[in-house]
């Protein structure tokens, strides 16, 4: 991409969008466009087109998404639905009625089945049923690749049209997350357990029996992988996994919360709570044998991410 290409980020508050914002503007890009929620509702089919007329930016990062942890998905699975169909719908549209070039798109590991062979390739889409604890969220991301294919099946035929890129991430974490009951599973355990610490409490409950694998990665690694593949020169395939293949269960994940926040008490696990898909990892060797890789170990984003909670208002005492 030229430094000076017009290149909206749409989703720049968010865990993942915010990161590309700091990424881009590293490496020396200049004409970043962005609209916060109230500034531009992307569920407004016309209001996303007519913003899209006027700034006919040339790449486009599509970050944009209502998210959230089992809890969020759970309470509001026709939200995470209709707001992420309706999101991708627009924005997918209005790109390509303005003649942007190229856009990519964030997907998610929720999109492969809930009892797909370990670690997941990208050739295990649709190849099973999925996780009923994010279905929603899943067919949404599920239903944003199509998009993507459809477009660039109509380049490919026409010569005309914009092309579609997308990367799939494990669970992202790092500055710019929610800390929250709603949240994603290490920002909401980082911020229960520091309150914990905070009133002196003997025992942190954490979600789930702890036996459950994610896979984790730091959100500006995510954020590395997302430009090495827009800038790609040959592009191929529907998707690229992006990981860093490095497993923690949750119970292991709660033990490196607890040691980095300081909380001296009892990890007590609720098997009532589900645990969601109980292994999640990533094959990335598509993405890493393009020179790709990421940089940011567990315990230096573990840290950072501490560091950030703590100048948040949410760590405050209650």
């Amino acid at each position: 991409m030229d430094k000076d290409a017009k290149i909206f980020v749409a989703g720049h508050r968010g865990l993942f969008g915010s990161a590309l914002v700091r990424a881009l503007k590293r490496e020396g890009y200049t004409n970043l466009v962005t609209r916060s929620h109230v500034e531009l509702d992307l569920t407004e089919q016309v209001a996303v087109r007519d913003f899209f007329e006027a700034e006919r930016p040339q790449y486009v990062f599509m970050a944009a998404a209502k998210v959230g942890g089992i809890l969020a998905n759970r309470t509001d699975p026709l939200g995470f639905g209709r707001d992420n169909l309706m999101i991708q719908d627009n924005v997918f549209d209005a790109a390509h009625r303005a003649g942007c070039e190229r856009l990519l798109f964030l997907g998610s590991s929720c999109i492969y089945p809930r009892e797909c062979a370990q670690p997941m390739k990208e050739e295990y889409l649709l190849t099973g049923p999925l996780e009923p604890t994010n279905r929603s969220y899943a067919v949404a991301k599920i239903a944003g690749l199509e998009l993507c294919r459809g477009h660039n099946e109509n380049l490919k035929a026409t010569g005309k049209g914009m092309e579609c890129r997308a990367v799939m991430p494990p669970n992202l974490y790092g500055e710019g997350d929610h800390f929250d009951e709603r949240g994603h599973a290490l920002s909401g355990i980082m911020n229960r357990m520091h309150h914990a610490k905070l009133r002196g409490d003997k025992e942190c409950t954490i979600w789930g029996t702890g036996n459950a694998l994610r896979e984790w990665m730091h959100v500006d690694d995510a954020a590395s992988a997302a430009m090495f593949v827009m800038a790609m020169p040959e592009y191929e395939g529907l998707f690229y996994n992006i990981g860093t293949a490095e497993e923690l269960s949750v119970r292991e994940l709660a033990e490196e919360i607890k040691q980095a926040v300081g909380f001296e008490g009892e990890l007590v696990f609720d098997s009532s709570k589900p645990d969601g898909m109980m292994r999640k990892v990533m094959d990335s060797s598509r993405l890493l044998e393009k020179g790709w890789k990421p940089e940011v170990s567990f315990a230096e984003g573990l840290a950072r991410t501490y560091a950030y909670y703590l100048t948040l208002p949410e760590a405050k005492a209650a």
